[in-house]
């Protein structure tokens, strides 16, 4: 069987589904993508068995055929060939020859039938949401979440669902982020499910800003999210997410006003001295004013003072600088807040303009 494919209709389509792909497999067929082709569509399948994408691309294709290829190998010889050019696919029992050009292609396939494929989602909810508007959500919070725990449930994001509320929460012991969206899920009660922190991070590298609505379905184990030529399924984790309210301080009474990008850019200079195992710096808050300092094991020291908005009482704490710059890294306002209690509580970080990012992180003893 011959197919043409144009490089142009497949190599954003494979770019899609690659992320699912491992390279150290213990399947060799888990290698590979799931090529499926029937009246004018072909059907790209990527899995790891824990996460699937599928992509589709409308080809002028009528016979119903499947294979699979070496899908990084696939990648590279589409991302190598002239733009624009024409493949032609002929299919046979355990291989596939592409010929573009004077290029001639032979790779080894492995049967289709052998290709595991996630099973049927049985959806229990369905709800859309703005595409830009679940990215905006995943990458205000994915990167608290923990990696390698043994607590494993940290090892991804909390997905919350109310009624007419939609929060994501990421968390790693030491510091948290939650964002939300107020929007109708069509739920009669709240529900709480693990997105594994692979999952998360190929759904925020697919999304777009796109203002078109993408469709989220959940079932008992499974989430999918549906774009118009996407399709992206994961696994759950099964475990309970640890209740993160308890951690997030609401007794702060002493509140710092400062621009973000001067604060940013203040404690990248100091945490060139900080020790680089701990990466621990020392913030002294003060009447309009924050000191920050950092030292290290070879004795050298860094002190920097920043003009604030702080009427409260003198506190000197202790943060992991990595933490609280991570956080103003994902936040865009010109200005935030920092909530504190006192040098051995938990400060939490806003933005001035909205409350749907918040920010916990724990301090640390110098």
């Amino acid at each position: 069987m011959n197919i043409i494919i144009n490089t142009e209709q497949i190599l954003t389509p494979l770019q899609h589904v690659i992320g699912a792909v491992e390279r150290k497999q213990t399947l060799p067929i888990l290698g590979n993508v799931l090529i499926h082709g029937s009246n004018g569509v072909i059907t790209l399948v990527a899995s790891d068995l824990e996460i699937e994408l599928v992509a589709k691309i409308e080809v002028d294709v009528t016979d119903e055929f499947s294979t699979t290829l070496p899908a990084r190998k696939l990648l590279d010889i589409c991302k190598a060939l002239p733009n624009n050019s024409d493949i032609n696919f002929s299919i046979e029992s355990n291989k596939v020859v592409m010929v573009s050009g004077r290029s001639r292609f032979t790779l080894a396939s492995l049967p289709a039938k052998d290709f595991p494929r996630i099973d049927e989602v049985k959806s229990q909810t369905t709800f859309s949401i703005p595409q830009k508007t679940l990215k905006l959500l995943i990458d205000k919070t994915a990167f608290a979440m923990a990696q390698q725990d043994v607590r494993y449930y940290l090892n991804g994001m909390l997905l919350e669902l109310s009624s007419d509320k939609i929060r994501f929460v990421a968390t790693d012991g030491h510091r948290l982020a939650l964002s939300e969206y107020e929007s109708p899920t069509g739920l009669s009660s709240d529900k709480q499910l693990i997105i594994p922190r692979k999952g998360v991070l190929e759904l925020a590298r697919l999304l777009t800003t796109s203002d078109e609505d993408v469709k989220i379905i959940l079932s008992q184990n499974h989430i999918r999210v549906e774009t118009n030529n996407l399709i992206f399924t994961s696994k759950l984790i099964d475990g309970k997410y640890p209740d993160y309210n308890r951690v997030i301080p609401v007794d702060g009474n002493k509140t710092m006003t400062v621009n973000r990008e001067l604060l940013k850019q203040s404690l990248h200079r100091i945490s060139i001295l900080s020790n680089e195992k701990y990466r621990g710096i020392r913030l002294i808050f003060s009447e309009n004013n924050l000191s920050i300092q950092a030292n290290n094991p070879d004795q050298e020291e860094a002190e920097e003072e920043i003009t604030v908005d702080y009427h409260e009482a003198n506190i000197e704490i202790g943060f992991n600088v990595t933490y609280l710059l991570d956080v103003f890294s994902v936040l865009d306002s010109e200005n935030i807040e920092i909530k504190l209690k006192d040098s051995n509580s938990s400060c939490i970080i806003t933005s001035t303009e909205t409350d749907y990012f918040r920010y916990v992180v724990m301090p640390m003893r110098l």
